[in-house]
């Protein structure tokens, strides 16, 4: 059995899904366990609608339409299990902006009702098709194969149950009893109490490995539109090149400096039971791909790839008061949980802190607070630069690196080394930070430079 995840681009409309659909057909005799994302921009359209609906307008058409047409052009109409569906679901989702529009409200728990609408029609429409093709398969809202959350709307996080009632729900079709390719929602659950959940930031990634680990799959695929986890952005560095192998760990921290991979947390499930993610690239089946793994199968590289996050906020703490006080770290790491905001890189010494957060947060209220004990310094434009590396040869890595910069005339404003012991990151200027990329990514895998 493998599971197989395509995300919302790819299943955007009846051209994609088709390819799509030729996809899952390569692969029907591995027992693919499909997981879908809403088509294209459908969650967006949605959250519009809402807005609309407290503004006094009740305005599905925009998403229906979509949907209905996609349907059309697809020669799905005369399925009577996908048609029926998708008007109860439609009709089912009108009802509810208009009971939006009624109370002039959009909670939490309403919100994670109305975007699973997105990923509901899309199994639907996938379902149908394959079968049109001849491929016996079958819709599956997320609940019904077995994923359960608690009550933390748009964030929501899987139950422990989950290990049990996901192969309740799916063993038959992995043991042969049933030929139907399960087709199933990602992103979304249900609680306890049947009421539906998101899983938030990742949640179709989260879908996918839950139900890959669940059912010990042979591996996860996650079809994306590159070749692979990549050496760097290639809109920076047209030279990047795929990277074969990362570890869960490497991959975690490549996620969180701003690649393109699956979400930190949706790596969990696969790092508790060993199964490999396979990055695949939907518009050339030719492509290898990269795995992601518990181990490298062979020696690593000394360094796995750059990553590079912008829009940054560089905050400089001092306080030559506390220098031999107890407590002045802990002080100004009880303001980040106060504004609940979450710090992204770090550099301590014993009368100062250096780290930097994301520029969208409010951080005024933070920035006062920690003014009553320290002076502060905020710098806006800034950026992380991330080389995710082996730390046996972070000395030799670091030296070459700078070498690199100084030729250059380049100066990096902060360094930081993270705990995992795979990651070095250089804070800089926003319109440094391209150039950076380039003179990093050209002495550590050759090519061009800036």
């Amino acid at each position: 059995m493998i599971v197989m995840k395509f995300g919302g681009s790819s299943v955007a409309n009846a051209e994609r899904i088709r390819h799509v659909a030729s996809i899952i057909k390569a692969y029907k005799d591995k027992k693919p366990v499909v997981v879908l994302s809403a088509m294209g921009d459908t969650t967006d359209y949605l959250l519009e609608a809402a807005e609309n609906a407290l503004k006094g307008n009740v305005d599905t058409r925009q998403i229906i339409d979509l949907h209905n047409r996609t349907q059309a052009e697809l020669g799905i109409g005369g399925d009577s299990i996908s048609s029926g569906e998708l008007i109860v679901l439609q009709t089912e989702l009108t009802q509810l902006l208009t009971g939006i529009l009624m109370i002039r409200e959009l909670t939490a728990k309403t919100r994670d009702y109305l975007v699973s609408f997105g990923e509901r029609m899309s199994v639907r429409i996938m379902a149908a098709y394959l079968r049109k093709e001849g491929i016996p398969a079958k819709s599956y809202d997320a609940w019904d194969a077995g994923i359960r959350s608690n009550s933390d709307f748009m964030n929501a996080e899987p139950l422990e149950d989950v290990w049990r009632t996901i192969p309740e729900h799916l063993n038959a079709y992995k043991n042969g009893e049933t030929a139907e390719i399960p087709i199933v929602t990602g992103f979304i659950a249900k609680d306890a109490n049947n009421v539906i959940t998101t899983l938030g930031r990742g949640g179709s990634d989260l879908s996918a490995t839950l139900i890959g680990a669940a059912m010990g799959a042979d591996e996860i695929q996650t079809w994306k539109d590159v070749d692979g986890i990549m050496t760097t952005d290639p809109r920076i560095c047209p030279d990047a090149h795929r990277v074969e192998e990362v570890t869960y760990e490497e991959a975690q921290e490549l996620a969180y400096f701003g690649a393109q991979v699956l979400h930190p947390r949706s790596m969990l499930p696969c790092i508790r039971t060993g199964i490999p993610v396979h990055v695949m690239n939907s518009y050339n089946l030719d492509s290898p791909g990269t795995y992601i793994v518990s181990k490298h199968s062979g020696a690593p590289n000394p360094v796995c790839a750059i990553t590079m996050v912008k829009h940054s906020t560089l905050i400089d703490i001092v306080s030559s008061r506390m220098l031999g006080a107890s407590g002045f770290l802990a002080h100004c790491f009880n303001q980040f949980l106060k504004w609940n905001i979450s710090i992204d890189v770090i550099a301590t010494s014993e009368v100062s802190v250096s780290l930097t957060v994301n520029t969208k947060a409010d951080l005024s209220g933070l920035l006062h607070d920690l003014g009553q004990v320290a002076e502060v310094h905020a710098k806006t434009n800034k950026s992380i630069v991330t080389v995710i590396c082996d730390a046996a040869h972070s000395s030799e890595l670091l030296a070459k690196g700078f070498r690199a910069l100084a030729d250059n005339g380049i100066n990096v404003q902060m360094i930081s080394q993270g705990a995992s012991k795979v990651n070095v990151s250089f804070v800089c200027d926003d319109d440094e930070a391209p150039t950076i990329v380039k003179i990093l990514h050209g002495a550590y895998f050759g090519g061009s430079a800036a």
